[in-house]
């Protein structure tokens, strides 16, 4: 008999505009079940900025403000922010709230699950590591695309590679989607972002592991992004379209897997520091060869918002670092059996790999 995933989903959401309002209201339902400190992860840019005003902040809770336009989560920053917070509150947690675009998303979702897991982040990196649930923990993002609202993985470079800690305990068990959250977000940075979530579901509905379930979420999310970037739909309703095409491409993946675009992209991440989305977009536009429809419509995007890529960034790289980013891209195995079936490495060979590389 066939066995058939059975993956956990977000237990609680909340959307609409103003909803971030009842952020309190709703994690007093937390604090009653376990007393402790809250602990808001939030992104630096809204430090001194209103709406770190409108965080629900009480007397004991901790309110931490990271920067994360330098470089994307890393293993090393989850253990000093998991053994600081230990060191001070010990087991007296009631949860974490990340409070932000992907990048926050994820070391929220991380940092849950290493407060209740021993050793460092980096020996978590892979599928079905963790063996103990995480403390509770809310996303509420600031940013739409990455889908990391909604998936069971948080990605981290780490000493040796770009993977992400995927376990049902990284998944959120409350979400709240104010589409005025988003509404700020810088137009280059927006759609960026909302390349992530356009590309990964081009790769969901064109995988080997794609079924209706995925399907049907991608199909839709992909409908959404290009309402958002190709229509002529109004900002306001463009951010409600893509926070919701963000759930949806998020949920796309929770049966199927991303492909060679994400592959590609995590080598450059780990080697050049390529923020993520930029990363994605970089590498789509040398992938005709396998998603030739999607390709053709991302340059649409990229035409119609006033897009130019980042071009020659491999230019330079030394022999050491090129094959570093190979080994990267190449050990996630997941992600090219979706793309390219189980013979894929007869298919994407080093050398294929390498060629790729060189045309950016």
């Amino acid at each position: 008999m066939q066995k058939f995933r059975n993956f956990q989903m977000v237990s609680k959401v909340v959307f609409g505009r103003g909803s971030f309002d009842q952020t309190g209201e709703i994690l007093d339902l937390q604090r009653a079940v376990q007393p402790g400190a809250m602990i808001f992860l939030v992104d630096a840019v809204f430090e001194g900025a209103a709406l770190a005003k409108r965080i629900p902040s009480q007397k004991n809770d901790a309110v931490i403000f990271i920067n994360v336009n330098d470089h994307e989560p890393k293993t090393t920053q989850v253990d000093a922010l998991r053994d600081s917070l230990q060191k001070d509150l010990g087991s007296a947690i009631s949860g974490v709230v990340g409070i932000g675009g992907g990048s926050i998303l994820d070391i929220s979702k991380a940092v849950s699950v290493m407060l209740t897991n021993p050793g460092s982040s980096a020996e978590y990196q892979g599928w079905d590591i963790p063996k103990k649930p995480s403390v509770y923990h809310a996303g509420i993002p600031t940013l739409s695309g990455t889908g990391a609202e909604v998936s069971r993985t948080t990605v981290l470079t780490g000493p040796v590679r770009k993977l992400g800690i995927n376990s049902d305990y990284s998944v959120f068990h409350q979400i709240i989607l104010d589409p005025d959250l988003i509404a700020e977000a810088p137009a280059e940075q927006r759609f960026y972002t909302g390349m992530d979530c356009y590309i990964h579901c081009v790769e969901s509905l064109e995988g080997t592991f794609l079924n209706s379930f995925s399907r049907a979420y991608g199909q839709k999310a992909l409908e959404l992004c290009e309402e958002v970037f190709l229509g002529a739909v109004d900002r306001k309703r463009a951010d409600e379209d893509l926070m919701m095409a963000s759930y949806c491409g998020g949920m796309s993946i929770a049966y199927s897997q991303v492909g060679v675009c994400h592959a590609l992209s995590y080598g450059l991440a780990y080697v050049l520091g390529v923020r993520h989305g930029i990363g994605n977009s970089i590498v789509f536009d040398y992938l005709e060869e396998f998603y030739p429809k999607g390709v053709a419509v991302f340059r649409q995007m990229c035409e119609k918002n006033g897009i130019e890529l980042p071009r020659n960034i491999t230019a330079r790289l030394t022999e050491a670092q090129m094959e570093k980013m190979l080994d990267v891209a190449l050990s996630l195995e997941p992600l090219w059996e979706n793309a390219l079936g189980k013979g894929w490495k007869e298919i994407m060979t080093r050398q294929k790999a390498r060629s790729l590389y060189e045309r950016m």
